[in-house]
């Protein structure tokens, strides 16, 4: 009996070595993985912060983009959404991308402006005619150079989203340039905002967005400039009793992810990340302006805020007297993004 248990064990024995060998390994031989392989069975969290409401063209274009995200990679990269500066308000969340705090913001182009000055030609005042005349700039090498200098080392450009225009509110009309003197504005920090409203005769602060509706209710400001969205979502007509609706300032919003976050992706995921985004920032050209002349219809329509309509006449005199921001600024916006800027209509430039 003993002897047969011995010839089962080596029989049992010998048939797991056939095994092994049949597959093309020994237990002499480590078992090789293909490293791209590694890790693809792991979901990948990433954190896209933001300080606007969710039914604002940014929240919207944010949602839909962690959606086709979603779609496009099977559920395996998740795009957490954190609206409303519920982790880091617009004063906060640029250093939080750098140090890995969250993975994806989009700062309006004015954030920025200091730390990238090729961008402050987003902020001068009438740079753009329409939203048509923004997405030429931006896929052209206009677009190419703005991109570019986005330098830091932890930090990858990947899209600029609409806003739209800005118009003015205050609690007194603002028509002509003299009405802005001695007034005080809410601002994003932004030289080039600081310098408009000093050409204008008035003062600016820069204060969060998430704490513009308080500061205006306490006075603190005496008016602010917003897209039509922004002004409608937060409210800002309960607080402000004018608005000049002259587009006078472009709004858009620079999306980032952190560069670290970034290169562990793999070659799919970052597709996949690309693709929704081009598919987003496609869309939300469309919707930003649909949004903002529709929250200029139903403020028009309930009465909500004293409305004037900017006449040519009166955007001739706030471009003339806004000029000098141009020269005052020509040389730090760099003569490569200029002459590209130049090029956009066929109107004749402020430079």
């Amino acid at each position: 009996m003993k002897s047969l248990g011995w010839l089962i064990v080596f029989l049992l024995a010998g048939l797991a070595i056939s095994i092994a060998v049949g597959f093309g390994f020994s237990a002499k031989e480590p078992v090789h993985y293909d490293a791209e392989q590694e890790g693809l069975d792991k979901k990948v969290i990433i954190r896209f912060s933001h300080v606007v409401a969710e039914n604002t063209p940014k929240g919207l274009a944010v949602s839909r983009f962690a959606q086709l995200v979603r779609e496009k990679t099977d559920g395996m990269v998740e795009i957490r959404v954190y609206p409303n500066a519920t982790l880091f308000d617009d004063e906060k969340e640029f250093q939080a991308l750098q140090t890995g705090k969250v993975e994806m913001i989009a700062p309006a182009t004015s954030k920025l402006s200091s730390r990238y000055p090729a961008w402050m030609i987003m902020d001068l005042p009438y740079a753009f005619k329409n939203e048509s005349e923004v997405k030429e700039a931006m896929d052209g090498r206009l677009g190419q150079l703005l991109f570019k200098a986005i330098n830091d080392e932890n930090i990858k450009g990947l899209a600029l989203w609409d806003n739209g225009f800005k118009q003015m509110t205050a609690n007194r009309p603002l028509i002509d340039p003299e009405d802005f003197k001695q007034m005080k504005f809410r601002i994003m920090a932004s030289p080039i905002l600081q310098a408009q409203f000093r050409a204008l005769g008035a003062k600016a602060e820069s204060y969060s967005f998430n704490d513009l509706y308080r500061q205006l209710q306490f006075k603190n400001v005496e008016g602010e400039e917003n897209t039509l969205s922004n002004i409608y979502s937060k409210r800002l007509y309960q607080v402000q009793r004018h608005m000049t609706v002259s587009n006078h300032g472009y709004l858009g919003y620079i999306v980032l992810i952190n560069k670290t976050t970034w290169d562990k992706l793999s070659p799919k995921q970052r597709a996949a990340i690309e693709s929704a985004m081009a598919e987003t920032t496609a869309w939300i050209r469309q919707y930003a302006k649909k949004m903002n002349d529709r929250a200029l219809a139903e403020m028009k329509a309930k009465n909500l805020i004293h409305i004037h309509m900017q006449t040519n006449k009166e955007k001739e005199a706030w471009k003339k007297r806004l000029a000098p921001v141009y020269y005052q600024f020509k040389d730090t916006i760099g003569t490569q993004v200029l002459e590209e800027w130049k090029k956009l209509g066929a109107d004749e430039r402020a430079l």
